[in-house]
């Protein structure tokens, strides 16, 4: 590991300022407006759901990003989804965008859009309108916790990271926020991340970049099972730590990079799953000995969104069963004379063959992570191995319990 954890989330690489307010968006009076600014333009990137039905900042973010993918703002709401509202939700995020611009006096070219909130409903455009001056008032370089605090829905607590590393005698740095405990199963999740570098990364090898990070991170998390309207992971890499460009992904300064953006959105998707609505604790589920990684991620994925090891897990009874029958369905072929399932230290089959165990133990493993929850001790481990295969694959989510229903059956009322 080249890096080290700094303080500053997103305003940790040089550059970069932020902003969060209550703009009035939400009905609770909390923030709901926040603000990413980049004092030059930035290589930006982008990784969006992959549902058929999405927000109108999605495809407004896609369709700026195809055409040029530089930018130097990121404004997201907080509050309404602006998801399934037809026209009139197109232009209300063209509007915003044009406020944004306005105010920073930028090229409206040069603002994303970001947003999260209840499905069908619009951007409150009057408070927006109202409270952009005061966002752009707020920036600042001390500007990521108010950032971190306006982007979050039913979140219980705020996610953040910033590490650094040395890049040619001169320190780099990536952070990132992000927002999401509901509606999490990507092919992106309600989830949003935000990432800001000071590199400086050729426009094509950034996107690379940010797509494999995503697909070992956030592509890898399951709360529900549900993919939402509107998940968006924006990076923008500004170049002001004035290191040499970088430019051929096989390069040292490359991977060096690479290994950092993939650990800030690990950080940062571990975290989303870890505050899932409802949850008591992490769930890490490690595969190995698949024919190559993405069946070994398709396995992990498959066995942690089981909503019956999910169930078994709050529970705290350690019914291997489901695990196995999660991972026979994954869709991956494996021998399951081979296969081996360990909760914890805990190995309960081994050649496909069930072993004693003690399940008071195994038990008490999982109260035990339960008890840890938000001290990074909260993680229920199950490791399977389906062969002996090169494939290895991580994916995290968190159990399910009664307050998972509760919470979203009065989500709107």
């Amino acid at each position: 590991m080249d890096y080290v954890e700094i303080t500053g989330g997103i305003t940790a690489p040089k550059g970069f300022k932020a902003s969060g307010i209550a703009a009035g968006l939400k009905p609770s009076g909390k923030p709901d407006l926040a603000l990413i600014v980049s004092e030059v333009e930035a290589i930006a990137a982008g990784v969006f759901t992959t549902s058929q039905v999405r927000a109108a900042c999605v495809d407004y973010c896609r369709q700026k990003l195809q055409q040029k993918a530089i930018a130097k703002a990121i404004l997201c709401n907080a509050g309404q989804a602006n998801a399934g509202t037809g026209k009139q939700g197109w232009q209300d995020a063209v509007e915003s965008a044009d406020l944004v611009a306005e105010s920073l006096n930028i090229s409206p070219e040069a603002v994303l859009l970001a947003s999260t909130g209840v499905i069908g409903q619009r951007i409150k455009m009057e408070p927006l309108r109202a409270g952009i001056p005061q966002l752009v008032e707020n920036l600042g370089e001390n500007g990521n916790e108010a950032a971190a605090n306006a982007i979050i829905t039913t979140d219980l607590v705020t996610k953040e990271i910033a590490l650094e590393t040395m890049i040619d005698n001169r320190p780099v740095r990536v952070g990132g926020i992000a927002k999401g405990s509901g509606m999490i199963h990507p092919d992106m999740a309600t989830m949003l991340a935000f990432v800001t570098c000071d590199a400086a990364v050729s426009t094509g090898l950034w996107q690379e970049m940010l797509t494999q990070a995503a697909n070992e991170s956030f592509n890898q998390i399951t709360v529900d099972g549900d993919t939402s309207t509107n998940d968006s992971l924006i990076a923008l890499a500004n170049g002001q730590s004035r290191t040499p460009a970088i430019t051929d992904l096989n390069s040292k300064n490359a991977q060096t990079l690479q290994q950092m953006l993939t650990a800030v959105c690990q950080h940062l998707a571990k975290a989303i799953a870890r505050d899932g609505e409802g949850a008591t604790c992490l769930v890490e589920v490690q595969v190995s000995g698949a024919p190559d990684d993405p069946s070994a991620r398709r396995i992990a994925k498959t066995i942690v969104g089981s909503s019956l090891v999910k169930s078994a897990i709050f529970g705290r009874d350690p019914n291997w069963g489901r695990i196995a029958g999660a991972a026979g369905r994954a869709g991956v072929k494996f021998r399951q004379e081979e296969l081996r399932i360990t909760l914890g230290e805990y190995v309960m089959m081994e050649n496909g063959q069930p072993l004693e165990y003690d399940r008071n133990a195994a038990s008490n493993y999982m109260k035990q992570a339960a008890q840890g929850a938000y001290l990074e001790e909260d993680t229920v481990l199950i490791t399977v191995c389906v062969g002996n295969g090169s494939g290895n694959g991580i994916a995290w989510g968190c159990d399910l319990s009664y307050d998972y229903v509760k919470i979203n059956a009065e989500y709107t009322t």
